[in-house]
This record gives structure tokens, C-alpha cells and sequence, in this order.
């Protein structure tokens, strides 16, 4: 083994905790500011270019000369790159080092950025955005790795991986300030302009502030690229069915069933690849662990109900007419309540306590989803505004303490590190995806059946619909003389108005829905912690009482965590303390 992949002798207290992350030098204060706010920076850069362009898909229909189906494409290359890429990333920094995935991966940025100033159609477009899906994936990790250099002491880093979460849904909102501004000064062009200056001086900050080097061992292998091969374009094909079946409708292109059809066929091929490898890619054992299933289930529901702002209410303020600057107050209040969100989860997330945080997150969110669930076509941003801040401080409550729970298993297995970060970048991305695919899907349901229902309701004998339609025309009677003209235009803008009002019930159901959902999973979340705790104690366990509420719902049993014993996420950052059953055994 040459001298680069040999391990260093390192100060127990700066020994990096997974092999691909960085050492925990001691640090002056200030540099930990610097290391916090360079952090915060890259987090903030890597959401940014995903968020200027979800946000802005109708703006960009026009600029790039497509139907709104068509830059659906957009979002939807940068997720199919995204969600896959931490199969190989993880190994890329263990075998040649931070400073190079730091170095070449910002850059990569940087150049796909500058290369969004010289598109000039939407598949060349497409294009720039599958190779910045890439890119941004490891812009994520890097940021929160910079972040976790700003932690004092180990025993606060499961905080400072919080702050990092929370930060990383911050580029929404922000995208909707000022993304309007941006279109005016340079049509589409200036969203990139803006996003490639911030590119650049996050590429200046971390060049000149590095972070500290750690191991390196020789990790790819020639089967993890047959791995790759299989799950990236699996990944990819359902991430087109789960973005096109809503837009174009699951059953009116055949396409559409294709793609799920062989998605589903590439990831079987890949996981059998992987079952039969000695060493493989992804601890399936591990991934189908109960406690683990369970986690993996939550992560993907919470991320559905998070979809009624991105899907829900956007979608209902723009049925009622409204654009993307109308929406800004409402969107500084979501992000002072993100803000806000984060403040709080790290003021009351401990490893030993993360049930508590969880159970309320989603009772926020719920009572925030069913307020929004009585909207009318009165309603406008600022009837909005308690129930939008309620979901966003929720869903960072709730992200905080369930990916700590998560990380607990990966320390006693190393190996599980890129099953870890594959876990968790399927749930954020796949989930958002999931979750704007069934709500759509539930929407456009729910509107053909109050359609219908309206129609039925609307007979021209009925006196007050016979008066609509004589108002309605009587709004053209001077530019129409034809009576039968103008009736003709009164029963068209009473159609529009009928229409408008079952998209509004539709909406309606959406919200109610994902109010049911969110108690559910409390519920679910809760009676499992009052069955491990008092209904179904592991054997050896002390007599019957009321325990300490130590863990969370959905591990396997009550844990009395020892303060000795570091954790750290998938991606090498916090140490945690180590989920013990009252035997002293590790959780199955």
C-alpha cells in the first residue's frame, strides 16, 4: 500500500469518525465561525440551483419556447442524477481525499453553471441539469461537513447536524423573494448569472478555507460501477414515471408504464447483483431491517406531507390567480418559521429524547395542513400565513431528531455509511417526488368528482343559474349584440367559474388529507413507543414501571444511551451515542 492510502496516527480526539471524513482539529473560535458561515454557504449554493428553477417552471415556459409539460423535464433531470449519485460518491472521498471531491466537485458546479449562460433550447437545457444534479449532490455533504468543523465539542455535533438540515431547507423560500427580480433583469439568463457569482465565491471561501484532511484507502471496485450502471438508470426511469404520470396522466402514454416497468426491473437487477457480492454497495440486510424499514417509511411520508406547500398551497394560490411576487410576504413568513424551526429543534434535540419533537412536528403540521383544508376562492396569502408557518416549522422540527435516530446503526457496521446516504438521498428526493406525484394525482381525482357533482347541479331551468348566465353575458353587451352570443359567453364564464370552484374543493381534499396523513404517522409514532415501553419490554428488561421516554417510536426497544460511545451519520459527522437495550446489548 503506498504512503497516501496509509493511515495517519491520529490525537483520539480528532480521529475522523468514518473513513471519507474529515479530522476534528481544535479550532480557535473564530475560525469556527468561519468554518459555520462557509458551511451555511454551501448548503445554501447547492439548494439554490434546484430551487431558482422549480420555482420559476411557468416563467420559463415562455422563455424556452416549451409547454409546461415539457420543462417539467427540468426538475425532473436534476432529481434522476441527484438521487443516485451517493452510491459512488461516499467511495470517491475515501479514495482520493476531501480536498480533491471538495475541488473538483465545485468546480464541476461552477462550470455547469456558466454552461446555463449558453442554452439556448430546452433539451440542451435538460441536459445542463442532469450533469448539475450530479454536482449538487455532493455540494450537500460538503456543506455539512464544514458545518460540523464549527462544533466545540463532539457532544454537541448532533446539534450543529440539525442547524445543517434545517439550513438545506432554506433555498425555497428564498428562491421565491427574489427569483422575479432575477427574470426581470435577464429573463432566464439571470437566474444563472446569480447563481454562478454565488458559485464562484463559494468556490473562493473554500479554497481558502480547507477543511482538515483525514483517511484514505483504496474503496471502488469494478462491480460497484455494474452496481451503478444498473440503479442509476432504474433511479432515474422512475423518477420520469413518478414526474410524468401526474402531468401527462398514468395511463395516457404508454411510455410512462414502460419506464416503471423496466425502473422496477434495473433496481431488482441491481439489488441482485448486490446480494450475491462479497462486498457490497448496499447492506441489504441492513436495509430491510425492521427498525430500519420503519425509519425509512417515515422519512418518505413526512416528505409526502411536506409536499401541501410545494404542491398544495402554491398550486392553490396560482388557481386563484396569483404569481410568484404576490407570494413573497408569504414566503418570508415560511422562512422566518424555518428559521425559527431550527432554533427550536436544536434547543430540544437529544439523542436520548427524539420521540417527543417527532410526535409534535407532525401534530403542528397536521392542525397547519387542516386549516388550510377550509380554504374558499376568498382566500389569498395572508389567510395563509399561520397554517404555511406551522408546516415549515413542523417539517424542520421533525427532519432534526429522525435522521438522528436513523444515523444510530451506522456506527456499528462502517459498511452501512453508503447505504446510509442512499437511504436518505432516496427519501429527500424520491419522497418530494412521491409526494408531488400522489397529491397531484389525488387533486386532479378529486376535481373530476366535484366537476361532475357541480354539473349536475347547474340546470338552466333553475332560476338562479338562468340569472348567472343573463349576468355573465350582459358583461359583453356592448361588444356582443347577438343575444345568443352573449348567453353563449355567460355559460362559458359560469363553466370557468364551476371549474375554478372544483379545483378549490379538490385543493381542499389535498389538505385534509395530508392533514390525515401527518396524525396518522403521530399516532403511529407514539403507540409504538407506548408498546415497547410498557406493552412489550426486551427480555432481561427491569420491572414493570413507567421508563424514561429514552428513545424514539420507531426503534426496536428502550435505550439507555452511554455518553462513551460515538455515532456518526452516513456521511462521517457527528458522534452520537450509541442505542443500548437495558442489557447492554447493541439493537438488532
Amino acid at each position: 500500500m503506498s504512503d497516501k492510502y496509509a493511515p495517519r496516527d491520529w490525537h483520539p480526539d480528532e480521529r475522523p469518525t468514518l473513513p471519507g471524513s474529515p479530522s476534528f482539529p481544535q479550532h480557535t473560535p473564530e475560525r469556527r465561525v468561519a468554518y459555520f458561515l462557509v458551511g451555511t454557504l454551501v448548503t445554501l449554493t447547492g439548494g439554490l440551483g434546484n430551487a431558482l428553477v422549480t420555482v420559476n417552471l411557468v416563467n420559463l415556459q415562455g422563455t424556452l419556447g416549451a409547454f409546461a409539460a415539457e420543462t417539467s423535464w427540468l426538475p425532473a433531470a436534476y432529481v434522476m442524477t441527484n438521487a443516485s449519485m451517493n452510491l459512488l460518491l461516499v467511495k470517491f472521498r475515501q479514495q482520493f481525499g476531501l480536498r480533491a471531491f471538495t475541488e473538483f466537485f465545485l468546480v464541476l458546479y461552477a462550470l455547469v453553471t456558466f454552461a446555463h449562460l449558453f442554452v439556448n433550447d430546452l433539451g440542451s437545457a435538460i441536459a445542463v441539469r442532469a450533469v448539475h444534479g450530479m454536482a449538487g449532490a455532493a455540494l450537500s455533504t460538503l456543506g455539512l461537513y464544514y458545518t460540523l468543523q464549527a462544533a466545540p465539542r463532539r457532544e454537541v455535533r448532533p446539534k450543529f447536524i440539525v442547524i445543517s438540515l434545517g439550513v438545506s431547507q432554506l433555498p425555497q423560500p428564498i428562491a421565491y423573494l427574489f427569483s422575479t427580480r432575477l427574470l426581470e433583469l435577464a429573463e432566464w439568463r439571470g437566474l444563472y448569472l446569480f447563481e454562478l457569482g454565488l458559485t464562484l465565491v463559494t468556490l473562493g471561501c473554500v479554497l481558502w478555507l480547507k477543511l482538515p484532511p483525514g483517511d484514505r484507502f483504496r474503496a471502488f471496485r469494478v462491480t460497484d460501477f455494474v452496481t451503478f450502471a444498473l440503479f442509476a438508470p432504474g433511479v432515474a426511469l422512475l423518477c420520469a414515471a413518478l414526474t410524468f404520470g401526474r402531468v401527462l396522466w398514468w395511463t395516457s402514454q404508454p411510455w410512462v408504464g414502460v419506464a416503471l416497468a423496466a425502473s422496477v426491473f434495473l433496481i431488482v437487477a441491481a439489488v441482485a447483483v448486490e446480494h450475491n457480492r462479497k462486498n457490497p454497495l448496499l447492506n441489504l440486510r441492513w436495509l430491510t431491517n425492521g427498525m430500519i424499514a420503519r425509519l425509512f417509511l417515515a422519512m418518505m411520508l413526512v416528505r409526502v406531507v411536506l409536499s401541501e406547500q410545494s404542491v398544495g398551497a402554491v398550486g392553490f394560490l396560482r388557481l386563484v390567480g396569483l404569481n410568484n411576487d404576490q407570494m413573497a410576504t408569504l414566503f418570508l413568513v415560511v422562512l422566518g418559521a424555518t428559521v425559527a424551526g431550527i432554533v427550536v429543534s436544536v434547543l430540544v434535540t437529544r439523542p436520548p429524547h427524539l420521540m417527543g419533537p417527532q410526535v409534535i412536528a407532525l401534530l403542528i403540521m397536521a392542525l397547519g395542513a387542516w386549516i388550510d383544508s377550509h380554504a374558499t376562492n376568498q382566500v389569498r396569502p395572508e389567510e395563509m400565513y399561520v397554517s404555511q408557518a406551522m408546516l415549515a416549522f413542523g417539517g424542520v422540527l421533525f427532519l432534526g431528531p429522525l435522521l438522528l435516530t436513523l444515523m444510530g446503526t451506522v456506527v456499528t457496521n462502517p459498511g452501512n455509511l453508503i447505504t446510509f446516504s442512499v437511504l436518505f438521498s432516496l427519501t429527500q428526493n424520491m419522497g418530494g417526488l412521491i409526494g408531488s406525484s400522489l397529491l397531484g394525482t389525488w387533486q386532479v381525482m378529486r376535481e373530476k368528482f366535484h366537476s361532475s357533482n357541480l354539473a349536475d347541479q347547474l340546470s338552466s331551468l333553475d332560476p338562479l343559474v338562468a340569472a348567472r348566465i343573463q349576468q355573465g353575458g350582459a358583461a359583453y353587451g356592448r361588444v356582443l349584440t347577438d343575444p345568443s352570443a352573449r348567453t353563449r359567453q355567460g355559460i362559458s364564464l359560469l363553466s370557468q367559474a364551476a371549474s375554478r370552484e372544483a379545483n378549490i374543493l379538490a385543493y381542499n381534499d389535498v389538505f385534509l388529507a395530508i392533514s390525515i396523513m401527518a396524525t396518522l404517522l403521530a399516532l403511529w409514532i407514539f403507540g409504538r413507543a407506548l408498546w415497547i415501553n410498557y406493552v412489550a419490554p426486551l427480555p432481561g428488561a427491569p420491572p414493570a414501571g413507567p421508563p424514561p421516554a429514552r428513545h424514539t417510536a420507531l426503534e426496536e426497544g428502550p435505550a439507555e444511551p452511554p455518553t462513551d460511545s460515538p455515532i456518526a451519520t452516513p456521511e462521517g459527522t457527528p458522534p452520537l451515542p450509541v442505542p443500548r437495550s437495558p442489557s447492554g446489548s447493541l439493537p438488532e
